[in-house]
């Protein structure tokens, strides 16, 4: 989950200053994390919560909806879109049919948590549809989700891009080197998901995938954080990495981390 929350606060401060090359340094002194990394431990402690209560699916989306409300309340100011904010603080609680790429963005512990590809698959959906039922926005988690689990199991790159192919219909032939000379900011989930695989897919190492998924511009944070989340469970972090992001979230945050590395 660390790997999501890294590529979140090291693409910060290129969302809206994108760059065309893998040459950056990874922090610097503006690196924060944004609303990503909020959702992230939103949803992680939901399903903390949830599995342990043995929730079933409707409560595990209330859950979803309390913590999410919660956390935005807690660290306001964080980047959230329009239609997200709106649902956020108005305390709303039915969905509101977005396609958007947040539920994909928040989905990494789902990835982790459970034990089977059909459960992930499952959760990622219920986390998802509690603001972004479009299929499109329910899509794109379970596919990110998907890509976590297949390469905590060890499997294949190849083995993982024909998997999401098959299953959600994206097309992740494009390089990167012809994503970068076309790419534009697009927060859809259709829009950013497969180029986040993408970026995943032609990388050598964790700190590799968070370069090429920036390289490309567009949505910078998300678009990392997606590739990080991934490429963590296939290469794993290196420790230094995991300390740079721990350094950067609220206590809170970290021991919500903890519970998740106990499970």
């Amino acid at each position: 989950m660390l790997g999501a929350v890294l590529g979140d606060i090291v693409g910060s401060v290129y969302e809206f200053k994108n760059i065309r090359t893998k040459e950056f340094p990874l922090i610097s002194k503006n690196s924060t994390f944004t609303d990503d990394t909020v959702m992230t431990f939103a949803i992680a402690k939901a399903i903390l919560v949830s599995k342990k209560n043995h929730y079933k699916d409707e409560e595990v989306k209330k859950e979803c909806i309390k913590q999410m409300h919660e956390f935005g309340y807690k660290y306001p100011g964080r980047g959230y879109g329009g239609m997200f904010y709106t649902w956020l603080y108005t305390d709303r609680e039915e969905p509101y049919n977005s396609f958007g790429n947040g539920s994909a963005m928040r989905v990494s512990s789902i990835g982790w948590l459970f034990d089977t590809l059909e459960e992930v698959e499952h959760y990622a959906k219920l986390s998802a549809e509690v603001t972004n039922n479009h299929p499109e926005g329910i899509k794109g988690a379970q596919a990110i989700a998907s890509c976590i689990y297949l390469a905590k199991q060890g499997q294949s790159k190849e083995y993982i891009k024909t998997y999401v192919s098959e299953t959600y219909g994206y097309s992740l032939d494009e390089p990167l080197d012809q994503i970068r000379k076309h790419y534009t900011f697009n927060e859809t989930c259709q829009g950013s998901v497969p180029q986040a695989i993408r970026a995943f897919y032609e990388s050598e190492d964790y700190e590799d995938a968070l370069r090429n998924a920036i390289s490309i511009g567009g949505d910078s944070d998300t678009i990392a954080c997606m590739s990080g989340a991934i490429a963590e469970a296939y290469y794993g972090m290196p420790k230094e990495l995991k300390e740079m992001a721990l350094d950067k979230i609220p206590n809170e945050m970290r021991e919500i981390y903890g519970e998740f590395k106990g499970k």
